[in-house]
C-alpha cells in the first residue's frame, strides 16, 4: 500500500488495522493477551507500507534544515539546547545524537498490558506519515525503519499507561521507539523478544538516532489516534449487527413500520435516529411475515422495546458517522448490504 502523507483515507486505515494478526483481541479494547494454548500461531502477513517517492523531495530538505542548525552556532531548542528547563543549555556537537537516545531511554517508562496489535500497526504507519510530510526534520532512512519494522510482521511492545493525551503521547511513543533503536521489545508473532534479537532476525538495522529525530518520534498523538480508530473500527460491526437484530425483531414480533416513517423522525431532526430509521426500513423491506400477519389481524402493534430502537442506536449511529467525517467524509454503510444480511437471517 502506498502512503500519501497528509492524504491517508480511513479505508486505508481500516485495512492496516485489519491485517496481520499476532495476538488475540484482549476483553479490554486497545489491549493485547497471548493466544490460548493450543490455538494457531499462524501469523497473518500484514499488508506492505511504502512512501509515495513524492514526499521524498520535502522529507530530505528538511532533514538538511536540521543538520545545518546542527551544525551551526546559533541555539535551536531540542537540537543543541536541552528540554524543559534545560532549554537554556548548550548541548556540545559530540553530545547531540546522545541527547536524543537518552530523550528516548528517559520516556520509556509506560506501565500496563501491552497494547493490542492493530493499534500498534496503527502507530507505526501514522508516525510514518506524519514524518513523511516532510516537517519534522528526520532523515528518510526514520521512515524506511518504521515501515521496515511494520512489513516485516514486528510489532513493538507498547505499555497501554503512560501517555499524556494531546500534550504527546510521550511514552508509548517513546517505547515503540525504543524497539526501533534495539533497545526495547518486539512481538514477533505470539512471541515477546529481545528488540536487537527481533531486528537482527528480520535484517533490520537498529535506528541510530540523529539531531532532533528521538523529538520528532516522540511528539504527537499518533497512540490516541491509532486508539480512537481501533474503537471505531471495532465498534461498527457491533452497530450493524444491532441494527440487522433490531429488524428481525421487529419482523419476528410481526410489528409495523410505522415508528420508522421518516416524517417522525424528520421532525425530531436528530441525524443518527434518521439514519438508524432508513436502516430499519431497508431491513424491513420485502418482509413476507409482517403482511401476511396484517391480513389476519385487526390491529398490528409493534413492541415498545422495538419501536424505541431507533432511538437506542442514534446516538451511536451519529457518532461513527461524526468520527468517520472528521477523518475522510465517509459515510456509513449502506443500509441495502443490511438488507442482504436480514434476508440470509430469515
Amino acid at each position: 500500500m502506498l502512503l500519501r502523507p497528509g492524504r491517508l483515507s480511513l479505508d486505508e486505515l481500516q485495512a492496516i488495522h485489519a491485517s496481520g494478526h499476532t495476538l488475540m483481541p484482549a476483553p479490554r479494547a486497545g489491549l493485547a493477551r497471548p493466544a490460548p494454548q493450543g490455538s494457531s500461531n499462524e501469523v497473518a502477513q500484514p499488508l506492505s507500507l511504502e512512501i509515495d517517492p513524492q514526499a521524498l523531495p520535502a522529507i530530505r530538505a528538511s532533514a538538511a534544515v536540521v543538520r545545518r542548525a546542527a551544525e551551526g552556532s546559533e541555539p535551536v531548542y531540542g537540537v543543541n539546547t536541552g528540554f524543559g528547563k534545560l532549554a537554556s543549555t548548550r548541548i556540545s556537537a559530540d553530545d547531540l545524537a546522545t541527547l536524543q537516545w537518552n530523550l528516548i531511554r528517559s520516556h520509556s517508562v509506560g506501565v500496563g498490558e501491552p497494547l493490542a496489535p492493530a493499534v500498534v500497526r496503527l502507530m507505526l504507519a501514522l508516525k510514518a506519515a506524519s514524518l513523511a510530510r516532510g516537517h519534522s526534520g528526520v532523515r528518510p532512512v526514520v521512515i524506511d525503519t518504521l515501515l521496515a519494522v511494520h512489513n516485516a510482521g514486528l510489532l513493538p511492545c507498547v505499555p497501554s499507561q503512560g501517555s499524556v493525551g494531546a500534550s504527546g503521547d510521550l511514552a508509548p511513543l517513546a517505547h515503540m521507539t525504543l524497539a526501533l533503536m534495539g533497545e526495547g521489545e518486539f512481538f514477533d508473532g505470539n512471541q515477546r523478544t529481545p528488540a536487537a534479537e527481533a531486528l537482527r532476525a528480520k535484517g533490520i538495522a537498529p535506528l541510530a538516532l540523529q539531531a532532533k529525530e528521538g523529538l520528532a518520534l516522540i511528539n504527537g498523538t499518533q497512540t490516541s489516534t491509532a486508539l480512537a480508530l481501533h474503537a471505531l473500527f471495532s465498534f461498527e460491526p457491533v452497530l450493524e449487527s444491532a441494527l440487522v437484530v433490531g429488524a428481525l425483531t421487529v419482523d419476528a414480533a410481526r410489528g409495523s413500520d410505522g415508528p420508522f416513517d421518516p416524517r417522525i423522525h424528520a421532525l425530531r431532526g436528530q441525524p443518527g435516529q434518521i439514519d438508524v430509521a432508513v436502516y430499519y426500513r431497508e431491513l424491513l423491506k420485502g418482509s413476507a411475515i409482517r403482511p401476511a400477519t396484517w391480513k389476519a389481524t385487526t390491529a398490528c402493534k409493534t413492541p415498545i422495546a422495538c419501536a424505541a430502537s431507533r432511538r437506542w442506536w442514534a446516538p451511536a449511529s451519529t457518532s461513527c458517522a461524526m468520527r468517520r467525517w472528521c477523518c475522510c467524509a465517509k459515510p456509513m454503510p449502506s443500509p441495502t448490504t443490511r438488507s442482504s444480511l436480514l434476508t440470509t437471517a430469515r
